[in-house]
């Protein structure tokens, strides 16, 4: 049987980077599924077009995998459908990180646990800053137990879709043009401005992107590990910055945290030394996380400071949604599904 993969949400930012990618391999079959405003659109694949489907009333009967990038309302509503029809769901909205029983996985990590896809029939991709971070975090946590994590995010406006993008380009213009400028998606000015805000406000005055980083480090790190996070969108078209603090158990210096992280070229993490650093423009379409400015936190007994960039939309989201798909293709599906990776 030759597998059959639907992407879901096929014209948004992820979804484009998850085809490009995908192109890269021998696919059998790829299907583009989007909205039906999208309908008969022709999405570039490979040497191939697409022709974009609607999802509305599509049948997934003869899908094997459906990867799902198109928001948590159509995670809500299309997820069970596809799993009724016998899919396995990659999804990469927040709709189902924290559910019970749904490994959330990033496969540098944690990658054993995709095996429990069968509760549910769904993976979760973790939140893009929740990638980039415990993707460098995790290496030093073997060294020496992480207690506590302080960070701030500086998070581009891709990570709220091309209507974001839009966003800062049209009022960047206008106001070059001194024109009126006035926000629709952002609740504020997004061009020239930063908006410290990132989702819905929750009732303790955390807004859901932070909540989201909090719980999902807990669900991946383990519980015991205390996260506080400050969201913050700037005008950035593409690429995530982290400023990270973090607080362990034991001693473990800024020498031994370069070396681990200079080491760990092969599991996509690039190191900076000295005062070198990388900012957000520096790495648009790299599939490496950057990690630089490591200097020890004084203020606390064993406590390190570091800035983490990465491309939210490669590793923090299409990338590792296709790595999690090639191990469970090779490793957990190998026998049912043709491999023609």
């Amino acid at each position: 049987m030759i597998r059959k993969i639907a992407v879901i949400g096929a014209t948004g930012r992820v979804g484009r980077e998850v085809l490009s990618i995908l192109s890269d391999f021998q696919i059998g079959y790829v299907v583009a599924l989007a909205s039906k405003k999208s309908e008969g659109r022709k999405l570039s694949f490979g040497d191939k077009n697409l022709t974009v489907l609607c999802l509305e009333n599509y049948d997934f009967a003869e899908i094997n995998i459906a990867i799902f990038c198109a928001g948590s309302n159509v995670s809500e509503k299309y997820v069970p459908i596809a799993t009724k029809a016998g899919c396995i769901v990659i999804d990469n909205t927040s709709y189902f990180r924290m559910k019970e029983g749904v490994p959330l996985i990033i496969p540098e990590i944690n990658k054993e646990r995709i095996a429990e896809y069968k509760n549910h029939n769904i993976i979760s991709n973790p939140n893009c800053t929740t990638i980039q971070m415990l993707l460098v975090l995790h290496l030093l946590n073997q060294k020496a137990k992480i207690k506590r994590v302080v960070t701030s995010t500086y998070q581009s406006t891709s990570g709220a879709g091309k209507a974001a993008m839009d966003e800062l380009y049209n009022q960047t213009k206008k106001m070059f043009m001194n024109e009126t400028t006035n926000p629709e998606l952002f609740p504020k000015q997004i061009a020239f401005n930063c908006i410290p805000q990132i989702g819905e406000f929750m009732e303790n005055g955390s807004t859901k992107e932070e909540w989201k980083i909090q719980e999902e480090t807990k669900k991946i790190l383990g519980k015991d590990v205390r996260v506080t996070a400050t969201c913050v969108r700037v005008p950035v078209f593409i690429g995530h910055a982290i400023a990270v603090n973090v607080e362990f158990d034991q001693q473990i210096t800024v020498e031994q945290a370069r070396e681990i992280l200079s080491n760990a070229e092969d599991k996509g993490i690039l190191m900076h030394n000295g005062r070198e650093y990388t900012t957000q423009i520096d790495v648009v379409q790299e599939d490496a996380v950057y990690v630089s400015r490591i200097r020890k936190d004084d203020t606390v007994q064993y406590g390190l400071n570091m800035w983490i960039v990465a491309d939210n939309l490669r590793k923090g989201a299409a990338l590792n949604i296709v790595q999690i798909l090639e191990i469970l293709i090779k490793e957990h599906l190998e026998s049912k599904v043709e491999v023609l990776i």
